[in-house]
Parts: C-alpha cells; sequence; structure tokens
C-alpha cells in the first residue's frame, strides 16, 4: 500500500521556514528534498555563484556518478530565478516519479518564500549593522581625535562591515591623481599605503566626479591601476564628499575569489560613505572653531597682560620720580620705602609676565575650552613661579552655568589671584574654589571665585573673593 505522500510533504513545507538564517534555511531546502524524494544525493547551486554568499550545498555523502538518474526544479523569488534544486541517486534501479518531481515542485514553491522571508532579514539586519556603524564612527569622529586617527576609524570600522580584505582612504594629490593615504588590513598593510591612481584614469574621473565605482575583480580591471590591484578581487569605491567637497575615496577590496557585493551591499557602504564624510567635515570644522578659540582666548590674555603690566610700570615710574625728588631731602628712610615699592611692583610684573607666558606655551590642540580647563590651565601655570600645585575644588554645573564674559572677568581675577599670592611671603599651599550654586547677597544666583593661601603666618591666611550673577536665577 503505497504511503500518504501529504504528512511528509507537510513536514518539509513547515521545516524549511523554520530558520530566518538564509544558509541554514538553504540547507533546510537541501535536507528536506533529500529526504521527501529518497535520493542520497541533492546539492542547490544558485544562479548567479556570489548572490548571498552561497555558491553550492550538497547534502552528506558521495558525488553520484555521471550516469545515475536526476531531478532537477528551479527555485525562483519573487518572480527572480534564485537557483535549481538537483536530486540525484534515488535507490540502486530506482527512477524518479513523476509523483516526486510534484512533490518538488511544491516544495520549490515554499522554498521561494522561505527564502525570500531570510533575505529580507538578512537584509534588516544588515542595514541594523551599518546603522551602528555609521553611529559609533561619527561618535568617534566628533570626540578629539586627529586628522589622521579620523580617516583611519573609517578605514577600520567600514572594513569590519563590508566584510573586506582591507579598508583604505584615498586623497586626491597635487598632480591630480589619487594617493592611499591610509589603510586597515588584517595583517600589516606593507605598500599599500602610497599606492597612486594614475592621473587620466577612467575610474579616476568617476571618482573625483563624486562617483561610486563598484569592481568585480580589481586583478583583471583594466581601469585599475595601482600596483597593488593584483591582491584584490571584488570591490567598491566610494566617494567621501559632503557639502560639496570631496574629501577623498573609501575603497573596500575583498580577497581574489571572493563573492562580488550584492546590491544590498552596495546601498548601504554608499550610505555609510556619505555619513562619514559629514562627520568627517564636522569634526574638521569643530576641530577649527577650537583652534580658533585657542587664539582669540590667547589675544584676551595678552590684551589682560598689556593693561596690567602698563599699569604697574606707570605706578612704578611715578614712585620712582617721587624718590628721585626726595634723594636731596634728609628724609632717607622715606626714599628707601619707595625704592622697595618700586621693586617689589617690577618682581610682581615679572611674575605676572612668567606666569602669562607659562599658559601661552600650551600648543592650541591641547588648550582647554571650558571653564573648568581654563581655571585648571591657570593653577597649573602658576604652579611653575611657586614651586607646588595650587589645589582646585568646583561645585555645581560650572561648564553649563557660567557665561563666556563672566567666565572671562573671572580668569582674570584669578590669574591676579595667583600673581599675588606668589609674591607674599611664606605662601607654601594655595586653594582655589569655584562655585556655581553660590548664592548673592541680593537673593540672586551667582558663581563665586575664591583663591585663599597661607601666607603671611596666618592660620588662615589671606582669602580673595569674587562674584557674579548667573543668569536665569531669582531676582
Amino acid at each position: 500500500m503505497p504511503r500518504d505522500p501529504l504528512p511528509p510533504l507537510l513536514e518539509a513545507v513547515l521545516s524549511v521556514g523554520t530558520d530566518l538564517e538564509l544558509r541554514t534555511t538553504l540547507q533546510h531546502i537541501v535536507d528536506a528534498a533529500a529526504e521527501l524524494t529518497g535520493a542520497r544525493h541533492a546539492a542547490l547551486g544558485t544562479t548567479d555563484p556570489g548572490q548571498d554568499g552561497l555558491i553550492e550545498l550538497r547534502t552528506p555523502g558521495a558525488v553520484p556518478p555521471a550516469s545515475a538518474a536526476t531531478l532537477t526544479v528551479p527555485i525562483t523569488v519573487q518572480d527572480e530565478d534564485f537557483g535549481t534544486l538537483h536530486l540525484a541517486d534515488k535507490e540502486p534501479g530506482a527512477l524518479f516519479t513523476p509523483e516526486d518531481e510534484q512533490l518538488l515542485h511544491v516544495l520549490a514553491a515554499q522554498a521561494g518564500i522561505a527564502i525570500g522571508n531570510a533575505r529580507l532579514y538578512e537584509a534588516a539586519r544588515q542595514r541594523e549593522r551599518w546603522i551602528e556603524g555609521a553611529a559609533a564612527v561619527t561618535t568617534a569622529l566628533l570626540s578629539d581625535v586627529c586628522a589622521e586617527d579620523a580617516l583611519a576609524t573609517v578605514a577600520e570600522r567600514a572594513r569590519i562591515l563590508a566584510d573586506a580584505r582591507a579598508g583604505v582612504i584615498l586623497q586626491p594629490t597635487d598632480e591630480g591623481g589619487m594617493e592611499i593615504v591610509t589603510a586597515s588590513t588584517y595583517d600589516d598593510p606593507g605598500d599599500i599605503v602610497g599606492a597612486t591612481i594614475a592621473p587620466g584614469s577612467p575610474v579616476l574621473v568617476q571618482l573625483l566626479g563624486g562617483e561610486p565605482v563598484f569592481i568585480d575583480d580589481s586583478a583583471t580591471d583594466p581601469r585599475m591601476t595601482t600596483h597593488v590591484r593584483h591582491r584584490f578581487g571584488p570591490s567598491m569605491m566610494l566617494p567621501l564628499q559632503a557639502e560639496g567637497r570631496l574629501i577623498g575615496t573609501l575603497a573596500l577590496p575583498r580577497r581574489r575569489g571572493d563573492r562580488p557585493y550584492t546590491s544590498v551591499e552596495r546601498l548601504l557602504a554608499t550610505q555609510f560613505a556619505s555619513q562619514a564624510a559629514l562627520a568627517l567635515v564636522l569634526a574638521d570644522a569643530r576641530h577649527h572653531r577650537e583652534r580658533l578659540a585657542v587664539f582669540e582666548d590667547r589675544d584676551r590674555i595678552a590684551r589682560d597682560l598689556h593693561d596690567l603690566v602698563v599699569q604697574r610700570l606707570f605706578a612704578t615710574g611715578m614712585m620712582l620720580e617721587s624718590a628721585e625728588r626726595r634723594s636731596g631731602s634728609a628724609d632717607t628712610a622715606a626714599v628707601t620705602a619707595t625704592l622697595g615699592r618700586a621693586v617689589d611692583e617690577l618682581q610682581s610684573t615679572i611674575q605676572e609676565v612668567r606666569t602669562t607666558i607659562f599658559a601661552l606655551q600650551q600648543p592650541p590642540a591641547d588648550a582647554p575650552t571650558t571653564f573648568r580647563g581654563k581655571v585648571l590651565r591657570e593653577t597649573a601655570g602658576a604652579a611653575a613661579v611657586l614651586g607646588f600645585a595650587p589645589s582646585t575644588q568646583f561645585t555645581g554645573a560650572v561648564e553649563s552655568r557660567v557665561p563666556d564674559e563672566t567666565a572671562g572677568h573671572l580668569l582674570t581675577a584669578l590669574r591676579r589671584a595667583l600673581a599675588t599670592a606668589s609674591r607674599r611671603p611664606g605662601v607654601t599651599r594655595i586653594e582655589v574654589a569655584v562655585d556655581a550654586t553660590a548664592t548673592l547677597p541680593d537673593g540672586r544666583a551667582g558663581v563665586r571665585l575664591t583663591v585663599r593661601d597661607d601666607g603671611d603666618g596666618g592660620a588662615r591666611g589671606t582669602a580673595e573673593t569674587w562674584q557674579a550673577p548667573l543668569p536665569g536665577g531669582p531676582a
């Protein structure tokens, strides 16, 4: 009595849709086809050997002889030829029946649906990985990284996402070509960095025009002219372009013989390159703004120093004129005292200049941009004169609550207080406190700067305080 084919068919149909991972789904299809028809050999080959990273899947077992009876059924996915199921070697002396072919057609129809679902799932996972990668690159580029590290970050992350052999960045040369300036590879990049695309190359025309270039085999493509092209196979060359500015090209070559990039991978990589280029432009703009802020801060310090020095030198000159007029009198004690004060003022001026010069010696890339950082810079600069580092304490949201104008006034006061403390005898400790939660005498919210030292032998020493209202506080 022949067996009812429906239960095995139903079981096979259900098994092919139990997994959303594409390769696992395809293996289920092959196994189900073999079990359903009794074939001892089953294989699935794709129409495009590189499509979805699959060339062929087989059931375990020996390859049947060429004379064995075979059965083949095509598989279509959304009206597109995906591949073919090949069955052979049913049983010694047995042939495939029309019933076997009918069952296989039903299985192939269900397989097309399962493959379509698996493709959608895999595409969603790919998009998620590329989006997360682009976000990570943007975050990294907008942190404190130099231009060279920024390019290396883009190349490294793109190589991992694309499963490429290498990730390289090319930039235009003065001669009109392009040169590899950064490379990320699994091993030593060797002579990859420095390789150039000669001016006039067809691929260069596309890249300089902001067009992506997709290559099936870098080693044989006549458009490729670099001396390292023979190492690679499929490749994507994507322009890093944002706001009408071409920063360079991101190239993602795979090994020779590796599968070509799918249309989904090409689209996601192109989008990644666009976002990375924008992040590079923003990072570069922020770096220039920070440098400009440092130079503006130095200009302000120079103006403050100029005003302070001129005032002190003018006062010292008046004291010396007074001493000169008294030099012929008998009041030598008054003359001596006046000269002593003049010497002290000159020493104070010299120390103020030395402190400011030390602060200006920091390179622009390392100069702080926040109020907290600037306070720490001033105390570090004073340490060179004092011989010890002043202690610093912050209370409240100093960076967000203190406006730039108020911060500038407080920094000027801090600079003068540190200079004054450095002249006071017996100073072995200086405490600097910035309180952004202070309440002013009139009830308004404010910020208070206190500089205290232990000079002159006092128990608490000397303290100087400055305070200013903050915006948004109660009247």
